[in-house]
């Protein structure tokens, strides 16, 4: 009886890490969805504008400003910038591959597996939340400041302080009603909050354009300049920490891609309107925050008010009362923007089986997921009622700064897999090679091997012309391969499935930079000073980071089919990576608390619910059964090992079964020696 438990137990031990790493099935039609494809690339834009152009302009400038970088605000916001751009591009290639809702949750089902795409969903989730209820909160703090904290006194008035640590002061009521109030105009529809999105956007912009004229006018350089502080008050060391907090006011741009399964042409609108709003709102800041630090010195900004006070300095007071419209606009946006992903990712992760069912359902009049929307406002309401703004700006950063690095290193991974062999692909009927098993002369740079052909890895696809079929075949089946001119590292890599050695290359890449920015987090103070041992070290960790680069660099790549596409990889995408693992570190030990806890609520939802009802689960069923079959062993025995290792397949063997005649004349099917021979 041991023993059975044992067999039993192994069984299921032998199943669990297949069941975590098996990755998600697009279907054939990537268009179809139950939601309402309205959306053009301005509505997405500006979607994406609103929802960074919110708090962080309004409330985030003047802290930053008068606490960590003073003047040199300028150049945090610029390092954030720089940082979500690289994640931005990323989130833009994924948005031309899978033009689907639930972001870097997709992304990350797609390309590494269940597991590790329902971790990312699961804090995408907590991002939007705290989004949602951080914006709240300061919507409601910013109206409280204009009316002289009325509502503040009366709340504390009447309920008294709540005297704990990790709550906030008092209980927000307004904030509270502000979440339940938009969720229910969210309900109207995605066209109609699109139009509201809109309009309330371009005012927000026009009052920013004021702020920056009107700043610029009444100028002072000598802000810039204080004696015995200048430029930089608090060092280089405050330029990153105001780096590090600015980053909160670019995770918005993630919007635009839940958005991809409402878009009209996903394609072309979400890579476009990705770089175009963070572009426009790195500017925006950049050029609102040089005009605030220029018009009143930094240690006179009210962190609270920050730009209604300081044209209150300068004697525009009627200036105060258009900041603060754009003020509310602007935080109205933002809010919009979280409340609208967040039931979107519900529905994206119910529909793969991963969340209870309930939540993958659309209303059929408004297109929208009406309870998902119900519970998003609700939770976000709960959250703004009881925390305060800085408690919930850091708990949202960590999700944020995981789901970016694990987007970025699938971009690499899919980059450098093999495709596989359920994609159809068309070639023309006189494609070169497509003659090889009736007895004809195989594809040029190939050898013939034990199971009748293959390519050989130090083929030379340059010799054919790129826009043929042939070379998008060659270019195809060459992916996760070694170059030519990379044939020294076969000993080390040669007997790696294609596209595993750069798989096992991210994931060490990811490990040493967590290493390396511990190092520097603890041990800076050694190696500035040349302490050999951290000299060694940090050495030795960065000659390994390189290492991986250059393994993933030394294979090719399949860039097929991408009407956008992330330049220089694998370096830009292994540069975010390190950037957001470094912001990662310098998070406090208690926001990685607070992390671990919620994760831990999520994996009881993933081993108890997930794991058993994913749809991915249900395909695999399907196919096990198919493959029980003699004819399907033998259909499928040729293409069921990948292109690579101790067998060689033909280009023509990948593709067998899968070629389209488009000749009006041959209209017959393709039928196998194998099949022939039977006969």
């Amino acid at each position: 009886m041991p023993s059975a438990r044992r067999m039993i137990l192994g069984h299921v031990m032998s199943g669990l890490c297949t069941k975590m790493n098996r990755t998600k099935q697009l279907p054939a039609d990537l268009m179809e969805t139950p939601l309402n494809r309205c959306l053009n690339t301005f509505d997405i834009t500006l979607l994406g504008i609103g929802h960074m152009v919110g708090a962080g302009i309004y409330v985030l400038t003047g802290t930053v400003a008068r606490e960590m970088a003073g003047p040199a605000i300028v150049l945090s916001f610029i390092l954030a910038g720089l940082v979500s751009l690289l994640a931005a591009l990323c989130y833009a290639e994924f948005g031309t591959r899978v033009p689907k809702a639930g972001s870097a949750y997709v992304y990350t089902y797609v390309s590494i597996g269940e597991f590790w795409a329902f971790v990312i969903g699961w804090n995408i989730i907590l991002e939007h939340m705290l989004g949602a209820a951080s914006v709240a909160r300061a919507w409601s703090g910013y109206v409280d400041s204009m009316l002289g904290n009325i509502v503040a006194n009366i709340t504390m008035e009447i309920t008294g302080e709540m005297h704990e640590q990790l709550l906030a002061k008092y209980p927000d009521f307004l904030a509270c009603f502000v979440c339940l109030s938009y969720a229910v105009a969210l309900a109207a529809g995605v066209k109609a909050t699109a139009m509201i999105n809109s309009i309330l956007t371009t005012v927000n912009v026009a009052v920013m354009a004021l702020v920056v004229v009107l700043g610029f006018w009444y100028a002072s350089p000598d802000n810039w300049s204080l004696p015995e502080q200048g430029f930089m008050p608090y060092g280089f060391g405050g330029v990153l920490a105001g780096a590090a907090t600015c980053f909160y006011a670019f995770v918005g741009f993630d919007s635009i891609a839940t958005s991809g399964e409402e878009a009209k042409n996903p394609s072309f609108s979400i890579p476009l309107a990705t770089i175009l709003s963070l572009c426009v709102v790195t500017v925006g800041y950049v050029l609102v925050s040089a005009a605030l630090t220029l018009m009143i010195p930094y240690n006179e900004i009210n962190p609270a008010a920050a730009l209604p006070d300081a044209f209150g300095m300068r004697g525009i007071t009627w200036a105060k009362y258009a900041i603060s419209t754009g003020a509310i606009c602007g935080m109205t946006t933002t809010l919009l923007g979280s409340l609208f992903a967040l039931p979107r990712c519900l529905y994206a992760m119910a529909s793969d089986g991963l969340l209870f069912s309930c939540f993958g359902k659309v209303n059929t009049k408004t297109q929208v997921p009406l309870l998902n929307l119900a519970l998003s406002g609700i939770c976000s309401a709960l959250l703004a009622l009881l925390f305060d703004l800085e408690k919930l700006v850091e708990f949202m950063s960590i999700g944020t700064l995981l789901a970016y690095t694990i987007v970025s290193a699938s971009v690499i991974v899919l980059r450098y897999r093999p495709i596989s062999v359920e994609e159809t692909v068309h070639l023309a009927p006189d494609t070169p090679g497509t003659d090889e098993e009736d007895g004809g002369p195989a594809l040029p740079g190939t050898t013939v091997g034990a199971a009748g052909g293959g390519i050989d890895s130090s083929s030379q696809s340059s010799t054919i012309d790129p826009s043929s079929p042939t070379s998008e075949m060659i270019e195809i089946a060459l992916a996760g391969r070694l170059r030519p001119q990379f044939r020294w590292l076969e000993p080390v890599l040669g007997r790696c499935e294609p596209g595993v050695a750069c798989s096992g290359a991210v994931l060490m890449f990811c490990v040493l930079s967590v290493a390396v920015c511990f190092q520097l987090e603890n041990s800076w103070d050694e190696l500035y000073n040349g302490t050999w041992w951290a000299l060694g070290l940090y050495g030795f960790l960065l000659f390994c980071l390189v290492a991986c680069v250059v393994v993933i660099s030394a294979h090719h790549q399949n860039k097929r089919g991408l009407q956008f596409k992330v330049p220089f990889v694998p370096y830009i995408p292994a540069l975010s990576i390190f950037c957001n693992i470094e912001l990662m570190v310098h998070l406090s030990f208690l926001t990685w608390l607070r992390f671990f806890i919620w994760l831990s609520i999520g994996m009881l939802v993933y081993f108890l619910y997930g794991i058993h009802n994913s749809k991915e689960g249900e395909l695999g069923t399907s196919y096990s059964m198919l493959m029980s079959t003699s004819e399907a062993i033998r259909g499928w025995g040729s293409t069921s090992t990948a292109l690579g290792g101790g067998t060689k397949v033909t280009v023509t063997k990948i593709i067998k079964g899968r070629i389209s005649r488009k000749t009006a004349g041959d209209r017959q099917a393709i039928v196998d020696d194998d099949d022939d021979e039977d006969s």
